[in-house]
């Protein structure tokens, strides 16, 4: 399942979430004007490698690169996936924390979430970057916040693609049951905690994370209820899902 749109539109500008989107597009567009080199070490100073956070390395342990990492993206697929999903569901959240909550509730998350993937595999030589940890935890919160939000959701069944309005509740919760699983796979199949791939229990911490770390950076008086709208399903068009 994709998501495509919301249908609840902000009050506020999302600076903070665009802010972010541009933050993070103009980091990779300067990791693609590196050589190879210069890009390997870009990603060995700056991304989380958790052997050297953890002492497990001979590197000495730095905090930086807890925050550095959060705006490394591996390629454009990580990099648009990432964005897309902090732009449908970022805006909402960061109207009802407010700017400056929002951005250190971001953080937060992104850092949360970076340790508890770390501990899957302390050892692991990896770096670990992206922001995807951080933007789960945005997902956490827009889970409790806006349950009955309607996702405008694209869906194959078969060759055949589907736009369905779908809860939020039912879309976010299916997707972490999935990060579930295949975190739990990762540490079953990986010697390093899955820290060689998709780093899934980073999004699972960060999660987790959002839903806990919403009671404190919830401004009550700025949140909205929900306009509840029936789900519709329309036909979009036949092709291969890639």
């Amino acid at each position: 399942m994709f998501p495509l749109k919301d249908d609840i539109p902000s009050r506020t500008f999302p600076g903070v979430t665009i802010g972010i989107i541009i933050l993070n597009t103009l980091v990779f567009f300067y990791e693609l004007s590196l050589s190879e080199q210069q890009l390997f070490t870009l990603l060995f100073n700056s991304g989380f490698i958790p052997a050297r956070f953890f002492g497990h390395g001979p590197e000495p342990k730095e905090l930086f690169s807890i925050f550095s990492s959060l705006f490394l993206h591996g390629g454009v697929f990580h990099l648009l996936s990432n964005m897309w999903m902090l732009w449908i569901f970022g805006d909402n959240v960061e109207d009802c924390m407010g700017h400056g909550r929002y951005l250190a509730f971001f953080l937060l998350c992104g850092v949360v979430s970076v340790l508890g993937q770390g501990m899957t595999g302390p050892e692991s030589p990896i770096p670990l970057i992206g922001a995807s940890g951080a933007i789960s935890g945005v997902l956490g919160a827009y889970f409790l916040t806006y349950p009955q939000a309607r996702v405008l959701t694209l869906v194959p069944i078969f060759i055949i693609f589907y736009t369905i309005e779908l809860p939020a509740f039912f879309f976010l919760g299916f997707w972490f049951f999935m990060q579930f699983l295949q975190g739990s796979a990762s540490l079953v199949s990986a010697g390093d905690g899955g820290q060689g791939g998709i780093a899934w229990w980073a999004h699972i911490w960060g999660f987790a994370a959002g839903i806990f770390l919403l009671a404190f950076f919830r401004d009550r008086d700025r949140c909205r209820g929900i306009i509840r709208r029936r789900p519709g399903i329309h036909r979009v068009r036949r092709g291969g899902w890639q």
